[in-house]
């Protein structure tokens, strides 16, 4: 959006000009917030990518032509010197970032021409390997893991996320984000989590997961309650980190120590903790829920998949009576 635009080519009148120039701002800031902080950051990393490769051959990268951003990803797909390629979902994101940058400067976006949509076809086809998926925990060897775990904040700490994780089916970054008032207690004896934003829900509509009361040490809440117990009362991050020292310090845990924690327990009960990731969380979750006769729509209820949204919008009343979690014989 420029002036010329907005004043359809006419002089703006005294004070017009700058009202104008504060509108362009906010554009450009709200621009900025239908990307969630992650995904603009990689954005400009990959268009700064794409600029340095086409500095280095003397192309003009905006607006740039189809063949040369053609040329771009089949470099990236077989680069000079013995290099690694990247991987196609690399390539696909560094697509999202040239395309993005042409339709925010207003030029056609090279991105859609026929040339391409045929390389990326042939990229796709020399790169294709099988996705490599991490194990999904089982409810047993969580059960077990778990009982491993020391009475010290930290293996408190570590019981919460592992328990919590797996009943809910988080996401790691989902489980990171939680503060201390998105728990309220639900009359029936389990706790409703309030999910303010996803992965999949970067407008930040929110949802709420019921968790089940569980039994003995494998009860989520419980553990959640203990973690608790061990926080100064207020608001603020629910899971946070532990120094070398065994003292809670203040601020938000990061999501790669969700899969630490994961990895740490599965090698403690002697599995191999290259098997497992942050993501063995949701999958066990949805893998034992499944197991012990859980519907799809039940399970897709807690972790959120919208691949039968519509199917779960006709039978939310109906699971939320009964969570995934209640299936999980925690």
């Amino acid at each position: 959006m420029d002036v010329e635009v907005l004043n359809a080519g006419k002089l703006p009148p005294t004070g017009v000009g700058e009202r104008l120039a504060s509108l362009e701002a906010k554009v450009a800031r709200a621009v900025g917030y239908a990307k969630a902080p992650a995904t603009v950051r990689a954005y400009r990393s990959d268009w700064r990518q794409f600029t340095d490769w086409c500095d280095g051959l003397g192309i003009e990268p905006l607006p740039a032509a189809p063949v040369t951003v053609a040329a771009y990803v089949a470099e990236l797909a077989d680069p000079p010197h013995g290099q690694a390629p990247a991987k196609v979902s690399t390539i696909n994101r560094r697509l999202a970032a040239v395309g993005q940058a042409h339709q925010l400067a207003r030029h056609p976006n090279p991105c859609t021409d026929p040339i391409v949509r045929e390389t990326m076809k042939g990229i796709r086809r020399l790169l294709k390997v099988a996705p490599t998926q991490k194990r999904p925990i089982t409810t047993d060897d969580l059960r077990h893991a778990v009982a491993l775990l020391p009475d010290t904040a930290r293996g408190v700490r570590d019981r919460a996320i592992l328990l919590v994780g797996f009943a809910t089916g988080m996401r790691r970054s989902e489980l990171v984000g939680l503060n201390l008032d998105d728990l309220t207690p639900e009359p029936r004896g389990g706790l409703e989590v309030r999910l303010r934003t996803s992965k999949t829900d970067q407008d930040g509509h929110g949802r709420t997961i019921l968790i089940a009361a569980g039994t003995g040490d494998t009860c989520p809440i419980h553990a959640l309650e203990r973690w608790q117990g061990l926080l100064e009362a207020g608001k603020g991050s629910l899971f946070r980190p532990v120094d070398r020292h065994d003292r809670i310090r203040d601020g938000r845990l990061q999501p790669a120590v969700v899969a630490e924690v994961v990895k740490a327990a599965m090698a403690s009960i002697g599995r191999n903790p290259d098997d497992y990731a942050g993501h063995s969380l949701r999958r066990g979750m949805a893998s034992a829920a499944a197991a012990n006769g859980a519907p799809d729509h039940v399970i897709a209820h807690t972790t959120g998949h919208h691949s039968i949204a519509t199917l779960r919008s006709y039978t939310a009343a109906h699971a939320a009576e009964r969570p995934a979690s209640s299936y999980l014989n925690l």
